[in-house]
Formats: structure tokens, sequence, C-alpha cells
């Protein structure tokens, strides 16, 4: 008797051990970026084990059981002057340049999520809306508007986009309206006029439309850019309580009397400021036809999203853009980036995180004057047909190749100088993300469903470790 238990515990072990050594738990990839050693997001050789040992180090506990929010990608904004230095390489060199950036075999990057300016953006050569008018002329009907400018670069390489990712998701995001719709009847700060209100509705909606009419299908809108920053070129100042009456009175219904089902995303700007989302989101008349809020981290703090989240855990929450600057350290940058933004964002229910921006020369143009960024640093730097790939480039790496759209944040606990965030893939893949925010390497364990995996990252290395 005692024996027929004792082999049916152990054929039970085995069992359990041939399940480990079959379901893909047992052996843990690792890509890794390490800037003091020169390794930048490479597949290393020897995988990693979960075993049984115990060791003294610091743990990261992944629970699966423990689930968040659903990603939709990750990514840049593609703006004017991005798509220009595109469509000006050659062919042959942009279809490869895309493909790596865009795909997801090999060593491509599979970014996920684009960002685009609704009109100009201060990364454009100049400011331009779709319905420019000489000055003291308007049009309420919007009888000239017209996608023409987004013709020569933005659809064409969005296009070229969609031929290799098709269902990435874009987000449009306006940085000002017509200047003849603001009081100060310039691209530059101002306010929107209340007369204006249903005409600039009705500019969303042609947008939307125009851009389904080129095949690009729009997933969601801004309603401002930094609304709380008149003094970039273009912009526009629209406070809480004017955002929230153009939402609830005039964009929803337009949207919902157009039929589209693009999201409406409010705010849009830094942390410092979440009553910004909250005070709008707590008019249930605007709040029906609001999808979420957007978040920037140049001021205030990344848990600032988690405050709106408790407020209304019915609305999703989106970081849409953070930049590099000129001449940016890589190990710095690359630091604060995963901890702040792939890392923090997501941990405070961000659906998403976006760099700020896909490209620039290195020159840091184009940009407008006034106002325009002269000295944002895109993920890549493009020179003709030459291309550096700079620290925001790793950063969307890390996440995007492997946590793809459709996959679920799952616990993890987040240990001081080892910030990580751990997620599920729709096929029920884990992925990983770990920062050594120490200044010396750092060794420890990843446990998961009981099972521990050692590994050591550099001081400032990234690891992305999937099973």
């Amino acid at each position: 008797m005692a024996s027929r238990f004792s082999q049916s515990l152990l054929n039970l072990f085995l069992l359990a051990s041939l399940s480990w050594a079959t379901s893909g738990f047992a052996q843990v990839r690792l890509w890794l970026t390490d800037p003091d050693h020169s390794v930048f997001f490479e597949e290393q050789t020897a995988p990693l084990r979960f075993g049984g040992a115990a060791n003294g180090n610091q743990t990261i506990d992944v629970n699966e059981a423990e689930t968040f929010q659903t990603i939709d990608g990750f990514g840049c904004c593609l703006t004017g002057g991005s798509a220009g230095h595109l469509i000006q390489m050659d062919p042959a060199s942009r279809a490869a340049l895309l493909e790596e950036l865009f795909a997801t075999d090999g060593a491509h990057i599979g970014i996920s999520y684009l960002r685009v300016s609704i009109g100009s953006s201060d990364l454009d050569a100049r400011p331009f809306s779709y319905d420019d008018l000489p000055p003291g002329q308007t049009d309420a009907n919007l009888t000239k508007f017209s996608l023409a400018h987004d013709y020569t670069a933005v659809i064409p390489v969005l296009k070229e986009i969609l031929a290799i990712s098709p269902e990435i998701k874009i987000l449009g995001s306006p940085w000002s309206p017509p200047p003849w719709m603001k009081d100060n009847h310039d691209s530059r700060g101002g306010s929107l006029k209340p007369e204006f209100y249903a005409a600039y509705a009705k500019y969303f909606v042609k947008y939307i439309q125009g851009m389904k009419a080129a095949g690009i299908l729009i997933d969601a809108i801004t309603v401002q850019n930094e609304p709380l920053n008149p003094n970039n070129n273009p912009s526009l100042f629209m406070p809480a309580r004017e955002e929230g009456s153009f939402i609830r009175n005039n964009l929803g219904p337009a949207f919902h009397n157009a039929g589209l089902d693009t999201k409406i995303i409010l705010y849009d700007h830094n942390c410092d400021h979440p009553e910004y989302p909250i005070s709008i989101l707590n008019d249930p008349a605007a709040k029906k036809y609001v999808d979420g809020s957007a978040f920037h981290l140049y001021a205030g703090r990344i848990a600032a999203l988690s405050e709106v989240h408790r407020a209304h855990p019915d609305k999703a929450l989106y970081f849409t853009e953070q930049w590099m600057g000129a001449h940016s350290d890589f190990k710095r940058s690359l630091d604060e980036h995963i901890k702040d933004l792939v890392i923090g964002a997501t941990r405070n229910w961000s659906r998403n995180v976006l760099e700020w921006n896909l490209s620039s020369d290195s020159n840091y143009q184009p940009h407008t004057d006034r106002g325009g960024c002269d000295s944002c640093q895109g993920a890549i730097t493009i020179d003709g047909n030459k291309v550096t790939r700079n620290a925001g480039y790793y950063v969307m790496a890390h996440a995007a190749k492997f946590v793809r759209p459709g996959s679920v944040r799952i616990g993890s606990n987040n240990l001081p100088s080892l910030p990580n965030v751990a997620f599920r893939a729709i096929g029920g893949q884990k992925i990983l993300l770990v920062l050594n925010s120490d200044p010396f390497p750092k060794s420890f364990n990843i446990r998961y469903q009981g099972k521990l995996a050692e590994s050591t990252l550099n001081a400032g290395a990234v690891g992305t470790y999937i099973w």
C-alpha cells in the first residue's frame, strides 16, 4: 500500500516536471540593452531557466492572477517633420527602415501605436491648418477644408506603415484650430471662440472622414495638445471648463451624429493637473462621450494617472508624449524613460506609451518659429539615407516587440532598485521588463508559480524577459 502511494507521488512529481519542461515555463528568453557594455536590444544566447534553488537575492514575484489594464500599444509620434525625413529617403532604404520599425519578426521592433498631428505640430516647418484663410475671412461651413498638406508626406508614409502593420492604432491630436476660429487670429496661443465651437467639431469629423477615405483609420483623437500651454507654435489655451463644454455640447454630439466610433480622449497634458480631466469626467453629460484621459510628464508625477483612475475607474488612461533633448545622455535617457514611462505609466493604468517623436535630422529640423522645439531628438535620426538609433528607439523596442496590443498587465512587486512591470500576451506568454537603477550590477530572482529564475543586470541595463 505504502509502495503504491509512493509510486503515485512519484508519478505526480514526474508529471508536474514534464508539464514545466514542455509548457515553455522552464526557459526564459532575455533581450538586453546594456549601455556600458555596448549591448543594444540583443537577444542573449544563454537562456535562463526556472528551477527550485533558493538564494539571498531580491525576488520579483510575477502574479498572473492579478490583472490590470489591457495594452493598446507602444510607439512614437509621427510628426510632419518625421514623415518628411522618411519620404525623402530612397524607396528601398525607407522600406527597410519601416520594416525594422513596424514588423515584429527577427530583430524588428514592432511599433504598434502612432500619434499624428491634426494640422501642424511645432515639428513642421511652418504652422498650418486644413482650412487656412486670408486675414478677416471665415469658413464656418468648412467649404475650403482640405487634407492636401498631409498628402505630401504624412498620408503616404502612413499607408506604407499600414501595409506592414495593418492593425496599428493611430491617435490624432490638434495643436491649434484654424486661426480664424480663435480670438487672437494667430496659430500661437489664444482661445477658441464660442461661435466656432460647432465648426471646430465639424473640423474633427471631416478630418476623420478624410483620413478614412485615404485608407487610414483614426482610432482616437485628443481634443487639444497641451491645452494649458499657449506658448508653443501652434497652440491653443483651453481650460477644463471650455474643453468640457466643447465635448458635451459640440464634439461628442457631432461624432454621434456622424456615426463615428473614433474615441475622444481629453486633457493630453502634464501630470501636475489631474483635476483637469477629473473635473470634466465629473460631468455625466460630457463623460458619456469620453473614452479616457491622456498625459505627458514634463511636470508632476506619473502617479497622477492612478489618481484619475481612482476617481473614474471606468475610463481609460493614455501616455501620449515625452521628449528627449538634443545631445541627451543615452544611459540617463534610457533609465528615465524606461522607469517613468514604460514601467511607471503602465503601472499607473496607461494603455500605451508614446515617445516624442519618431525622427529628427542631426540639426533637429524642421520646427516652427516662435515656440517650435529646436532641440527635440527623435527616436531615430535620419540624414538622407543614414539612420542613427537613439535612446528612444530602444525604449520602444523593449516594450513594443513583445507587449503586443491586447496584452494585459499582470501583478509584480516593484522593487526600489529594480523597477519592473509584467504582462500576459494574448498567446499566454509572460513578459517582464526590468531596469537596474542602481549604480552597480544587481542579481535578482524572477519567481513564477513557485519557481525561480536568477538573472543579473549591470548598472543602467534593461532586460525584457519572455517565457
